[in-house]
């Protein structure tokens, strides 16, 4: 058995977070990626911090696996050295504004004409067209555009979500549709031009609230501990002060939860908490009952009638307790990469394939490319240019 791309050839173009994100997973189930970046600074995440052995932790989250190549397009011959090797790619991947990628010529649409075979992948903010098509699109304004900081915070104040949602969020359509279009290129052996979204992408995941709020007229009650759709579901603190995170999705789970978590079985078929919706419209009583249940109790006991009771609980962690979670530890989740400045500590590919191997372990530094993997490049594009000469260059403009 062998990983599920191995053999696939990806040439990216990209910065920061969304097309990164993308190429490392193509990397992690086993395509070779070969990034472009400007010289001489390259990708702008490589300068986000330099906390992991003076490398960025962005680029080392978002860039093992990959090679790296210096190229300045503005440059004729490296310009055509660019082109060359899309050509011979599989996949090519950027997320330059939609104005300058037009002129470049660089397009998913605009590439794929030139090169039938091609996947080709643009991620921008707002779409290629539009009247916010050129507008900048960074992660927290996606964030705002797409309705996510509306619905984080409490009553008072609104707030960002703890971490790049827009970017990620964007990043994964882009692996799912370049991995739907690679089968379909499998079965038939067309290629695809695939033009993402992130405000598109964010606003599939902030739906369910649209919806709702179209339905009636208002928004959602923001609020920053408890979920506004589902009830009980948000934090609780125990007697000791830890604070876990309660969730019941199903009346059977209400039921178990006064009965045997809270003690109070009179509670279940109370009309006030027999529904859901019930539960939601008298949430603050609701939480009144269960915070007194859960002070009068040694924490531990709860824990235990919780777990018990098959009631989903978790505790609430930070980031340095995420990084020594048991069940990461047990499962072997975390390995070592190299990074230019020595080694880093990083979670494992989550993907789980069987026989699919382990990903390259290492962050390029810039223009730390294989140079067998660009003359493969090189040589796939002219044996698939007409009559097996070069392949053509493209209208490259600035």
């Amino acid at each position: 058995m062998s990983a599920p791309l191995e053999g696939v050839l990806v040439v990216t173009l990209e910065n920061a977070v969304s097309a990164p994100f993308t190429t490392r997973h193509l990397a992690d189930l086993g395509a070779r990626v070969l990034k472009v970046e400007r010289p001489p600074h390259g990708d702008f995440a490589r300068d986000y911090d330099s906390r992991l052995d003076g490398e960025s932790t962005y680029f080392v989250w978002g860039n093992r696996g990959k090679d790296s190549i210096a190229l300045d397009l503005s440059d004729a011959s490296e310009r055509e050295r660019f082109d060359e090797l899309v050509a011979g790619a599989d996949v090519f991947v950027q997320n330059l504004s939609p104005g300058a990628a037009r002129r470049a010529g660089i397009l998913a649409e605009q590439l794929v004409a030139r090169h039938p075979h091609l996947i080709a992948c643009d991620i921008s903010g707002y779409g290629t067209d539009g009247p916010r098509a050129d507008d900048k699109a960074y992660d927290l304004i996606i964030q705002a555009e797409a309705g996510a900081v509306a619905l984080t915070g409490d009553p008072e104040q609104m707030s960002k979500v703890g971490f790049s949602v827009a970017d990620i969020c964007a990043g994964m359509y882009a692996l799912s549709a370049i991995l739907a279009a690679l089968h379909r290129r499998a079965v038939t052996g067309e290629g695809a031009a695939i033009s993402l979204s992130m405000l598109e992408c964010l606003a599939e995941w902030t739906a369910p609230q649209t919806y709702a709020s179209v339905a009636d007229g208002a928004p959602p009650t923001r609020s920053a501990r408890r979920h506004s759709l589902i009830a009980p579901y948000g934090l609780f603190e125990l007697a000791d002060g830890s604070v876990i995170m309660l969730a019941v999705q199903a009346n059977p789970e209400w039921v178990a939860l006064a009965t045997d978590v809270m003690m109070r079985p009179e509670l279940a078929t109370d009309p006030r908490f027999a529904t859901n919706e019930a539960r939601v419209e008298n949430v603050d009583e609701l939480e009144e009952a269960i915070c007194a249940a859960f002070a009068a109790e040694p924490a531990p006991d709860v824990r235990a009638k919780l777990r018990s009771a098959r009631i989903a609980v978790g505790s609430v962690n930070g980031p340095l307790e995420v990084a020594n979670h048991e069940q990461f530890r047990a499962r072997d989740r975390f390995g070592t990469v190299e990074i230019p400045g020595g080694t880093a500590t990083v979670l494992r590919p989550p993907f789980n394939i069987s026989g699919a191997g382990e990903p390259r372990a290492s962050v390029p530094a810039l223009d730390e490319h294989d140079p067998d993997l660009v003359a493969d490049l090189v040589e796939r594009a002219r044996s698939r240019a007409p009559g097996g000469d070069r392949a053509p260059a493209a209208n490259s403009g600035t």
